[in-house]
C-alpha cells in the first residue's frame, strides 16, 4: 500500500454537509428530494452501479451466447454472433478474464460451454483453465462466426443465433443496454419478446429512468439519509481490490505500479494527485489486462465504474474523509456520471473516462469543501478541457485515458476552489451547467458519429 498524507484537508467540517455544499444552491430554499424521488434515484443508482468480471462488451456477447445456449440445451456446433459497430469496437482488443487472450473469440466460446446468464455481468467470473482449453479447441474447429450487423437499432446491439448437431436452432438478441434481452427463440417460437429494437436510440439509458439535473444529483448525494447511499461503498471495496491486484501484479502496460515506483514515483512525487492516477489506472491495468476480479462497474462500464471511484476513494483517504463523507463523495461521482450518461447514451465515439472523471470531479470538490456553485464549476472546468477524446474501444492503454481524465478532474476542482470556471464567452461552456453537459453529450452523441464510423474503419483495416 502507498503512504498517504494523512489530513490533506475536508475543509469546514464544522458546518454541516446540507449547509456546506447546498449553501449557494441555485435555488433560493433548499428541501430534501421527496422519499418517492430519492427510491426512483436509489433504484436507478443501483442499476446502473453493478459488478462486473471483464470488459462489458464481449461479458454481454458472453451473455447473450450463453443465453441461447441454455434455450438450446446444449453446447452448439456453430454460432453466429451479428454485432453493432460500437459493441465490435470495444471488444476487439480487450484482454478477457482468466483466459490470457484477448478479443471475442474467446468470450464466444466460453459463453457456448461454460456461460450461465443468471450471472448477468459476472458470466466469465467461473471460468476455470480447464474451460479456457476447450474454448480454443472450439475457436479452432471453426465453429464460430462474428460480423458487423448493418443498420443495427441501437448502438449497443448483439444478435446470436446457433444450431445444434441436428440442426436444432436457437436465438437471443441483446439491445440497448448489456444485459437487456429484447428477443429469445427456440426455433421458430418466441419465448421472449420485447419491442425495445425498434427506432434510434438518442438518449436515456432506460426509458423509465428518472429525469436528473445537477440540482437533483447533489441534493440526492448530500441530504439523502446515509442509510440509503451507503451501499455505494461497495465500489471502493471492489474497485480498490482490483487497483492493488494489478500493483502486485503484471497487468495490461502496468502504468500504475509504474508511477507509483522507480522513475514514476521520481516525476510524480508522493502527493495526492500521483495517489489518484497510480490508483486509478492500476484498477483500469487488472480489467483491462484480463484479472479474473469484479470491479464495480457504472452504465454498463468497468472503466467509467473505476474512474468514478478511484479518485474519490483515493483523495478521502488522503484527507482523513469519514465514511459518511466518502459515501456522500463516491455517490456524487457516481450518480453525475449516470446523469451525463443519460443524455449520451451506453456508448458513443467519446471516451467514457470524459463522463466518469467529470463525476469524479464533482465528487472530489465536495472532498474539497465546495459548495453548488463549486461543484458546478469544476463540471464546467471539465468540459472545456476534455470534450471530444475518442473511443477507440476497450484495451489495456485506455489506462492512458483514464488517467488523463482523472488528473484533469483534480485539476477542475482545484480551479474550481479557487473562484475559476471557464465561462460562457469560452466554447461549448454554458452559464448553466445542465446546458453545459448536454452540449458535451450531443457532440459525443451526434457530432462524432462520422468519427466513430472512421475509428472502426481503421480498426478493422489493420
Amino acid at each position: 500500500m502507498l503512504p498517504f498524507a494523512g489530513n490533506a484537508g475536508v475543509k469546514g467540517e464544522e458546518r454541516s454537509i446540507e449547509k456546506r455544499v447546498l449553501g449557494h444552491n441555485k435555488e433560493s430554499s433548499h428541501t430534501m428530494l421527496n422519499k418517492k424521488l430519492r427510491d426512483e434515484i436509489t433504484a436507478l443508482v443501483k442499476r446502473e452501479v453493478v459488478p462486473a468480471v471483464g470488459c462489458t462488451e464481449p461479458v454481454a456477447v458472453a451473455l447473450c451466447v450463453a443465453k441461447a445456449k441454455e434455450v438450446l440445451g446444449t453446447v452448439p456446433h456453430s454460432v453466429e454472433v451479428r454485432l453493432s459497430a460500437n459493441v465490435l469496437k470495444n471488444a476487439m482488443g480487450v484482454g478477457i478474464p482468466g483466459t490470457g487472450m484477448i478479443g471475442l473469440p474467446i468470450a464466444i466460446a466460453l459463453g457456448a460451454i461454460v456461460g450461465r446468464s443468471e450471472d448477468g455481468l459476472e458470466v466469465l467470473g467461473r471460468v476455470t483453465p480447464e474451460d479456457v482449453e476447450a474454448g480454443k479447441r472450439f475457436i479452432d474447429q471453426g465453429r464460430i462466426s462474428i460480423s458487423l450487423a448493418e443498420n443495427a437499432p441501437s448502438v449497443l446491439h448483439i444478435e446470436v443465433k446457433m444450431s445444434d448437431d441436428e440442426g436444432n436452432e436457437a436465438e437471443a438478441v441483446i439491445s440497448r443496454t448489456h444485459t437487456g434481452f429484447v428477443l429469445v427463440k427456440r426455433g421458430g417460437e418466441i419465448i421472449f419478446e420485447e419491442d425495445r429494437c425498434g427506432g434510434e436510440e438518442v438518449a436515456s439509458n432506460n426509458e423509465s429512468d428518472c429525469r436528473l439535473d445537477m440540482a437533483t444529483v447533489v441534493e440526492y448525494a448530500l441530504t439523502s439519509p446515509l442509510s440509503e447511499i451507503e451501499f455505494i461503498l461497495d465500489a471502493r471495496k471492489l474497485n480498490l481490490a482490483a487497483a492493488e491486484c494489478a500493483l502486485e501484479g503484471n497487468y495490461g502496460h502496468s502504468l500504475g505500479s509504474s508511477i507509483r515506483s522507480g522513475l514514476g514515483l521520481r516525476l510524480f512525487g508522493d502527493s495526492p494527485l500521483e495517489h489518484i492516477i497510480s490508483f486509478t489506472s492500476a484498477a483500469c491495468d487488472a480489467r483491462m489486462g484480463g484479472a479474473k476480479i469484479p470491479v464495480m462497474s457504472n452504465s454498463g462500464s468497468g472503466n467509467q465504474g473505476i474512474c468514478a471511484t478511484m479518485p474519490v476513494v483515493s483523495y478521502a483517504r488522503d484527507c482523513g474523509a469519514t465514511e459518511e463523507q466518502t459515501a456522500r463523495a463516491l455517490m456524487m461521482s457516481h450518480l453525475t456520471s449516470i446523469y451525463i450518461k443519460q443524455s449520451l447514451g451506453r456508448l458513443s465515439a467519446l471516451c467514457g473516462c470524459v463522463v466518469a472523471s467529470t463525476g469524479a470531479s464533482a465528487g472530489l470538490t465536495y472532498l474539497l469543501g465546495g459548495n453548488y456553485e463549486e461543484i458546478c464549476a469544476a463540471v464546467k472546468n471539465m468540459i472545456a478541457n476534455l470534450t471530444g477524446m475518442i473511443c477507440d474501444g476497450a484495451k489495456p492503454s485506455c489506462s492512458l485515458k483514464i488517467s488523463s481524465g482523472v488528473s484533469t478532474a483534480l485539476m477542475s476542482a482545484m480551479l474550481a476552489m479557487n473562484g475559476k470556471c471557464v465561462t460562457e464567452a469560452e466554447g461549448i461552456i454554458s452559464d448553466d451547467v445542465d446546458i453545459s453537459i448536454r452540449n458535451l453529450t450531443s457532440i459525443g452523441r451526434e457530432a462524432m458519429r462520422e468519427t466513430d464510423r472512421l475509428v472502426l474503419e481503421i480498426m478493422t483495416g489493420k
